[in-house]
């Protein structure tokens, strides 16, 4: 297998089979990530793209959902998406579902009929790293685009009849503003249907900007309870039925839901973590986290 450079998956492709499309990130300005840091994005040439399929065809005939690395493989034009697509479906006769990392910035490359005829060939299932809806925090974070554009573009992939998932990151406004940064983001994800929604919590580390802001005393990181407190906003504000999962390493108290029937519940569980654990016990938690897991 060609795999060069990181390779990630999100916790939920586990059973998913892996193959490099991309490899690189298109963007590289996320304040908080260094994941591809140093690594140019690159499209794997179809002919290690097919090469790969063979093995994976060999190995795993029956294979029914098939993963497309890469920070943002959606960053493809329609055409280069289209050809990978169809590959894949000709190899793999089983398969039904091709899921991929995206970003704003590639969805709104693309018409609504294209979107459409991708997901006709089985590309279904983008995981969008928005990590807020609040514009400050957007700004503060490096990620170069607004709420208005979560919306309008992810508006277009219901159109198309595409599935997503979205991400939200506690702790990414600062200290003093996850309360803000929750009560926005929830707002303006209530206004969408993402298939679910993933919690993760920043988590600096050396090489990012936001680290070197925190060690300059530019950036003051939230405290772990405040960042419950937030995800505790967060999941009252939501107006959607929607899967939360926020059992990633980078949490602290993992909790699932299924809301809006399961808030009182996962509500409690935050509040019982509150009650129990001191700052410094859960500061502990990730002053140990050396990565965030990666395959």
């Amino acid at each position: 297998m060609h795999f060069t450079g990181r390779t990630w998956r999100p916790p939920y492709e586990a059973h998913s089979v892996i193959l490099q499309a991309t490899s690189g990130c298109t963007y590289g300005k996320c304040r908080f990530c260094n994941l591809y840091q140093g690594e140019r994005f690159r499209m794997s040439p179809m002919s290690e793209f097919q090469e790969d399929l063979a093995e994976i065809k060999r190995t795993q005939p029956y294979a029914r959902r098939v993963f497309l690395t890469g920070a943002n493989p959606f960053a493809m034009s329609y055409e280069n998406l289209k050809l990978r697509a169809l590959t894949v479906r000709d190899d793999l006769i089983k398969c039904q579902t091709i899921a991929m990392f995206a970003s704003i910035r590639d969805i709104r490359k693309k018409e609504v009929w294209q979107l459409r005829k991708l997901r006709a060939m089985g590309i279904n299932g983008l995981s969008i790293g928005t990590e807020s809806g609040d514009d400050e925090t957007l700004a503060l974070a490096g990620k170069g685009y607004t709420a208005a554009d979560i919306l309008e573009q992810c508006r277009k992939l219901e159109e198309a009849g595409m599935e997503y998932y979205l991400v939200y990151m506690t702790g990414l406004a600062g200290k003093g503003g996850g309360y803000r940064n929750a009560v926005n983001s929830a707002r303006l994800f209530s206004q969408l249907r993402p298939y679910f929604i993933s919690v993760d919590s920043l988590t600096l580390f050396p090489g990012t900007q936001l680290h070197q802001m925190a060690q300059e005393g530019r950036f003051t990181p939230a405290g772990e309870r405040e960042r419950l407190e937030e995800l505790q906003v967060f999941i009252q504000n939501l107006q959607i039925q929607v899967h939360l999962f926020a059992n990633s390493l980078s949490n602290v108290c993992p909790i699932t839901a299924y809301l809006p029937r399961e808030r009182e519940t996962a509500l409690g569980e935050l509040q019982y973590a509150l009650d129990t654990f001191g700052e410094e016990e859960l500061a502990a938690y990730r002053r140990d986290l050396k990565s965030l897991g990666c395959v």
